[in-house]
């Protein structure tokens, strides 16, 4: 059982069955009252951004979760999100949750690609990589991070295609080397040769308010 402060915990767990005699596992999970998602959100509907130093709290705390179940445990979440942080409003504590993508991954085996929410999914797994690491929870984290500076999704994809437009348009084309390491099936792509956009441009109303957004 995963046992960290900012993953949530399991409080009961048992079988039911349904009329077409379908066996289903329940969880019972402690109560936490509010996503980041949904705080995020509220400052979005009065035109405001989320206090920077909410923004680092609630960053740390996804990175304290991930360090204890990728070095820990060995499990990768693979769906990092603001909808799979849980945050209590008053204390700020967050929590990591819905582990049903989640999995242990082993060097060599295969692993889908097409995991992970798409305004969040890592490069590798949008070029179709079924040997990853946990970098792609890692990848999500900083989509999540920049979400929560901008008060809107950084690469905001309409698919999958799209995702990885909206990506190049930010970061520009990867180049052969990343390509091969993600996917050598598509390292004779000719992709557009597009320059990566200037950080204090992606950030420019973002570092008006916060001026140490680096810190």
């Amino acid at each position: 059982m995963l046992d960290h402060p900012n993953i949530v915990a399991l409080r009961h767990c048992f079988f039911s069955t349904t009329d077409k005699e379908e066996l289903y596992l329940n969880l019972v999970l402690e109560y936490v009252p509010e996503t980041v998602n949904r705080v995020a959100r509220n400052y979005s509907r009065i035109n405001q951004r989320m206090p920077l130093i909410y923004v680092k709290l609630y960053t740390y705390q996804i990175c304290r979760a991930l360090a204890y179940i990728h070095n820990c445990i060995g499990i990768c979440h693979r769906d990092i999100k603001p909808q799979n942080l849980l945050v209590n409003p008053h204390t700020h504590q967050l929590k990591l949750c819905d582990f049903g993508s989640a999995k242990v991954l082993v060097k060599g085996e295969p692993n889908v690609s097409y995991i992970c929410s798409r305004y969040y999914r890592a490069p590798e797994l949008i070029f179709g990589a079924t040997e990853y690491t946990t970098a792609i929870d890692i990848w999500s984290t900083g989509c999540v991070m920049a979400e929560l500076l901008l008060g809107q999704p950084l690469f905001p994809g309409e698919s999958g295609v799209d995702q990885l437009v909206e990506i190049i348009k930010v970061l520009g084309t990867p180049t052969r080397e990343e390509i091969k390491c993600m996917n050598p099936n598509y390292t004779e792509f000719k992709f557009p040769q597009i320059k990566p956009h200037p950080w204090h441009k992606v950030y420019s109303l973002a570092l008006c308010l916060h001026s140490d957004v680096y810190c």
